[in-house]
C-alpha cells in the first residue's frame, strides 16, 4: 500500500510503514450462516455430552452439566464485572437489548424498570442445535440453559434471573426475568 499526498504528481509516493496483520488475524469474509457457525461452534461440546450420556445415567448427567453451567455462568458475569467500568443493574441488562443477540436469537423487551428487565425469547439457535442433536430438554437445559442463572449473580449478588418456559425444554419461548434486589 501506498500514502501519496496531493497533488500526487508533485511529491513521490512512498511505502506505508504500517504491517499488514498476520493471515490469523486479518478479517475473513464468513461464507457460513449463522446456524451453521452455531452448529460448528456447539459441535465437540454435543460430541462430549453425548459421550457422558452414554457413560452415565442421566441423572449424574444432569447433575455434572448443571454443575459445569453453573460454573461458567459464574465466572462470565465475575469477569464482566471486573472488565466493565459500569456494574449497574441498567449496564447489565443493556447487553441483553435487542438488537443484541439478534443473529442467534428472536426476542423482545416485555418489562424494562429499575428492578426488572424481562425478554421474550421465542428463537433460539442454541436450542435449536442441542434439539436437532436429540439433546433437548432437561440435558440441554443443564449443558447451556443453566448458566443463565448464575451469570446475574456473579455479575452482581443483588442480580438475579427468574425463568419458567424455554425453547429447550420444548416451550414455545424462553421467559427471562433479571432483578435487581438491591435495598
Amino acid at each position: 500500500m501506498a500514502i501519496c499526498s496531493f497533488p500526487p504528481a508533485l511529491v513521490p509516493c512512498m511505502k506505508s510503514r504500517t504491517q499488514e496483520p498476520h493471515k490469523f488475524d486479518a478479517p475473513r469474509e464468513w461464507t457460513m450462516s449463522m446456524r451453521q457457525r452455531s452448529r460448528r461452534s456447539w459441535q465437540p461440546f454435543i460430541d462430549f455430552v453425548k459421550v457422558l450420556r452414554g457413560e452415565l445415567p442421566e441423572p449424574e448427567v444432569i447433575r455434572l452439566l448443571n454443575t459445569y453451567s453453573a460454573d461458567r455462568g459464574r465466572q462470565i458475569g465475575e469477569e464482566q464485572a471486573r472488565d466493565w467500568s459500569d456494574t449497574s443493574f441498567a449496564a447489565f441488562v443493556n447487553q441483553y437489548r435487542p438488537p443484541r443477540y439478534s443473529s442467534s436469537l428472536t426476542h423482545e423487551v416485555v418489562e424494562d424498570t429499575d428492578k426488572a428487565f424481562g425478554l421474550r425469547v421465542t428463537e433460539c439457535l442454541t436450542a435449536e442445535v442441542f434439539r436437532a442433536e436429540g439433546l433437548g430438554g432437561e440435558i440441554g437445559h443443564a449443558a447451556v440453559c443453566n448458566m443463565d442463572y448464575y451469570w446475574p449473580t456473579g455479575f452482581n449478588p443483588s442480580f438475579k434471573m427468574e425463568r419458567t418456559k424455554t425453547l429447550m425444554r420444548g416451550d414455545a419461548e424462553c421467559n427471562h426475568r433479571y432483578l435487581n434486589t438491591a435495598e
